[in-house]
């Protein structure tokens, strides 16, 4: 199939498949002699991978890394869509719930608690780039899984993600304060021993992650649906524990 065919075929533009083929995501298996691209039965396998990932949020560079691996295997990978899938729909029709009630309360029609406020809302980690990193064995995130795993098992999992989000609400009060302070660098220190209780963080990684709250919009959006600029602020908390600690 050429480009236009399979660009009208899957409903995205010729321009995103001219992109994945320039960064080696996406090569179509032929060119003609006028240098016209064809994709065969395989690439359009392998198109179907790639949207799967990115309708779970998955950064292009992060696909290639799994599809391009040697270990990579496409009825496994299915499964785990499926899985995740089924594992986003579960937390959007909390969601859905939770917008419910909200409008009903907003009417006055039912009085929700703070807790009822927030059900629905999962900010503690990424559990399909995470699920995948285990798959294709990153420790750390082994490490955090199996600890999610065991909290699961001893029905602690509703706490510890209520844990999060009550330390949210705490670091979104004080996001307007220098991120310096005694008050800030205590709850900043708070989030940094939570962290750990999922898997093992050095100083480094910690201030990392922090980048990755501002660098990564998805991270950014989620973690502002508390308070504006509590990302930003977060960021800047959390390098100024690191560095204290490292100097």
């Amino acid at each position: 199939m050429k480009v236009k065919e399979v660009a009208d075929l899957v409903g995205i533009s010729v321009r995103t498949l001219h992109h994945y083929d320039e960064i080696g995501l996406l090569i179509p298996d032929q060119l003609t002699e006028a240098g016209y691209r064809l994709y065969s039965e395989r690439n359009l396998e392998l198109l179907q991978q790639i949207l799967f990932f990115r309708e779970l949020d998955f950064p292009l560079k992060k696909i290639k890394e799994i599809v391009l691996s040697p270990s990579f295997d496409r009825l496994e990978a299915l499964t785990m869509h499926e899985k995740m899938l089924q594992e986003k729909r579960n937390q959007l029709d909390q969601l859905l719930k939770t917008v419910a009630k909200t409008i009903e309360h907003a009417k006055g029609g039912i009085t929700m608690s703070n807790n009822e406020k927030f059900q629905g809302f999962d900010f503690s980690n990424n559990p399909y780039e995470q699920e995948a990193r285990e798959r294709w064995g990153d420790k750390a995130v082994d490490d955090s899984n199996a600890t999610l795993e065991e909290k699961k098992k001893t029905g602690s999992t509703q706490q510890f993600q209520e844990s999060f989000n009550e330390l949210y609400r705490k670091l979104a009060a004080l996001r307007h304060d220098d991120p310096a302070s005694d008050a800030a660098q205590s709850a900043i220190g708070e989030w940094y021993v939570l962290l750990s209780e999922m898997g093992t963080y050095s100083l480094d990684a910690f201030k990392g992650l922090g980048q990755m709250y501002v660098d990564d919009v998805r991270f950014t959006k989620n973690i502002d649906k508390f308070g504006e600029g509590l990302a930003l602020f977060m960021r800047d908390a959390m390098a100024v524990y690191a560095d204290s600690r490292q100097a």
